[in-house]
């Protein structure tokens, strides 16, 4: 599996750390930036994961800026997306179970590091349900 991951300025540092922890469990991790804490828009880092992940059926997303909540809105634009903004791991399984959520998003002034790499674990590891409810819910998004 792919993971499409990129960040705002507001998220550069905690976006390099899921990178590495992705990178060290084996996943392929294909960066669209920041690189670096200069000032940019974030719809621009969203847009490319987003289209990214609609592109490509075996790849998953991950969107960082400050608070999150700029990312969730500006991928879940892309017809396709539906991304989550997580905040624990509870969260991360219903939204994978329940949503077949294809894009994570976090908020780096929001949560600890060590929270985060759990809560990303836990939304890679959870598969949808494939529930009859959940599949007419998803289709009514569409």
């Amino acid at each position: 599996m792919t993971i499409y991951i990129a960040s705002d300025h507001g998220g550069f540092k905690l976006k390099e750390k899921i990178k590495n922890h992705l990178v060290k469990k084996g996943f392929e991790i294909k960066d669209f930036g920041t690189h670096s804490e200069d000032s940019v828009d974030y719809p621009i880092f969203a847009k490319k994961v987003s289209n990214a992940v609609t592109k490509d059926s075996n790849s998953k997303g991950i969107l960082v800026c400050g608070t999150g909540i700029g990312m969730s809105i500006a991928a879940n634009k892309i017809k396709g997306i539906r991304a989550a903004l997580c905040w624990n791991e509870e969260t991360a399984r219903l939204s994978r179970e329940h949503n077949d959520t294809n894009v994570l998003c976090f908020g780096q002034r929001i949560l600890g590091e060590d929270l985060v790499l759990k809560i990303v674990d836990v939304w890679l590891n959870t598969k949808f349900t494939n529930e009859e409810r959940h599949i007419r819910r998803l289709d009514m998004l569409d």
